[in-house]
């Protein structure tokens, strides 16, 4: 689970799949869909940058 209070850089910087608002920001913010999202994650690894990185975004 996600700890709301370590809202730090390194927390910032991970896509968690299992909280739907961050699932739901992450889709809105890459303009993807939660599916997309999730084979990104899967194909990249949880790193923000990292699903950009694979997304070209």
């Amino acid at each position: 689970m996600d700890n709301k209070n370590n809202v730090g850089s390194p927390d910032r910087d991970r896509i968690n799949l299992h909280e739907n608002y961050e699932v739901e920001y992450w889709t809105k913010t890459l303009g993807i869909s939660a599916e997309e999202l999730k084979e990104a994650v899967k194909n990249a690894g949880t790193s923000a940058n990292a699903v950009k990185q694979h997304l070209k975004k």
